[in-house]
């Protein structure tokens, strides 16, 4: 998997490319807490190009979502492909967490 972090104004983005998975779960949390630690209050993950999520990679987007929530941040995933998107159906995260279709209302519903 490989990790990309960019910054559009104050919104840092993560785009993840492959898998999210029990290999590459480690470094997905680590990225994702040195963001946090660093005072990151708004952001967003983008799975436009990642290709499978598995219980570990579900569980560093739920520890994101819980450490930025009690930093009265905001998170937001977006480009969720069919078959990620359904993993997060059956785990009923989307309905705890907010899911757009592309960066620009990801970027809208951030800037909210």
């Amino acid at each position: 998997m490989a990790i990309n972090v960019s910054k559009i104004d104050d919104v840092t983005i993560i785009s993840l490319v492959g898998r999210l998975d029990s290999n590459s779960a480690g470094e997905g949390e680590r990225t994702v807490a040195e963001l946090l630690d660093g005072g990151v209050a708004r952001l967003a993950l983008d799975f436009t190009n990642l290709d499978h999520i598995s219980s570990a990679g579900l569980r560093v987007v739920l520890v994101a979502a819980k450490r930025i929530k009690a930093a009265a941040g905001k998170l937001v995933i977006f480009g969720m492909q069919n078959h990620v998107r359904e993993v997060f159906e059956m785990s009923g995260f989307l309905v705890i967490l907010t899911v757009c279709p592309d960066r620009d209302s990801a970027l809208a519903a951030l800037a909210g």
